[in-house]
């Protein structure tokens, strides 16, 4: 069982630490216990039910309404919250307490009820993406631990995987190539994933090379099957002056390709960009990158 300091609560629901505070000392809502030296933590079941409370507030529920209910009475409020349309901001509450309890099945009723709601593509722009940054950062911060990390950052792999295999495999005979890799020392893998999906979709040939690839094997994978268009993303710092120098090898090894850069990086540090290259930093901009491609065979 994990425990959590009123900081790691706040991080975690949103919910302020006097705020919390207060909740506790009028309503009782919540009991938190102390170590040897009177230092106050919260369990997971404390964190669960903040979070379950968190949500019937944002639905409405008056605090003072909330205290009067049990547990069990919460419970049912929530599965009638369920069956309705949830808000985002519910449905990442739900995905942050599926987190913690390490509770796939919870994240799967979350994932396919947006599905339903607002299709795969706002599921993941909307809903998702911007729930792995927030859980980036308590990660950072040590709010969660890196196990609860890696298991949500993992089903959401699962989803889009399935994804791309739904969309099935396109021939170069008809389409286009292009060739997606993360540099050697990058392994967040998950947008690079959703723009292999978003190019299979829009009738391109993908070659997937995943993370952390040696540039001496794209080299040699295209000298085996050429692309026309390659796709990375630089995310982890390497220093000053390294990704100009990517930049750099980039297009004096492959100066007739169209290129995409994408990652935080490109955005932090604004390099300047050969003709050849684009930077992508939203999925609509590459999605107009791929539509003028198709269309005048090249990226602007």
């Amino acid at each position: 069982m994990s425990t959590y300091s009123i900081k790691d609560l706040e991080k975690l629901s949103g919910i302020k630490a006097h705020t919390i505070r207060v909740w506790e000392q009028r309503y009782h809502l919540i009991e938190p216990q102390r170590t040897d030296t009177n230092i106050r933590y919260y369990s997971d079941d404390d964190l669960v039910k903040l979070m379950n409370i968190s949500v019937l507030n944002q639905n409405g529920y008056k605090i003072s309404k909330i205290s009067q209910l049990t547990d069990g009475q919460i419970s049912e409020v929530l599965l009638q919250l369920n069956n309705d349309v949830p808000s985002l901001s519910t449905q990442a509450e739900s995905l942050v307490m599926a987190m913690v309890e390490v509770d796939e099945r919870h994240f799967n009723q979350v994932f396919e009820k947006s599905v339903l709601n607002l299709g795969f593509e706002n599921t993941i722009e909307l809903l998702l993406f911007p729930f792995l940054e927030r859980i980036g950062i308590l990660w950072l911060s040590g709010t969660i631990n890196p196990a609860q990390e890696h298991f949500i950052t993992n089903l959401v792999r699962q989803k889009l995987i399935a994804a791309i295999d739904h969309e099935g495999i396109k021939t170069e005979d008809t389409h286009p190539r292009i060739l997606f890799y993360l540099p050697e020392g990058e392994f967040h893998e998950i947008g690079l994933l959703y723009y292999n999906y978003l190019a299979r979709k829009a009738d391109f040939e993908v070659l997937y090379l995943g993370t952390s690839v040696p540039f001496r094997d794209i080299i040699r994978v295209d000298e085996i099957k050429p692309a026309q268009i390659l796709f990375t993303s630089f995310v982890t710092s390497p220093g000053a002056g390294v990704l100009a120098d990517k930049i750099k090898k980039l297009k004096k090894t492959f100066p007739d390709k169209a290129v995409l850069v994408s990652g935080w990086q490109v955005k932090q540090e604004q390099p300047r960009l050969p003709d050849n290259f684009l930077k992508i930093s939203s999925s609509t901009e590459f999605k107009k990158a791929l539509a003028t491609y198709l269309k005048k065979g090249k990226i602007k």
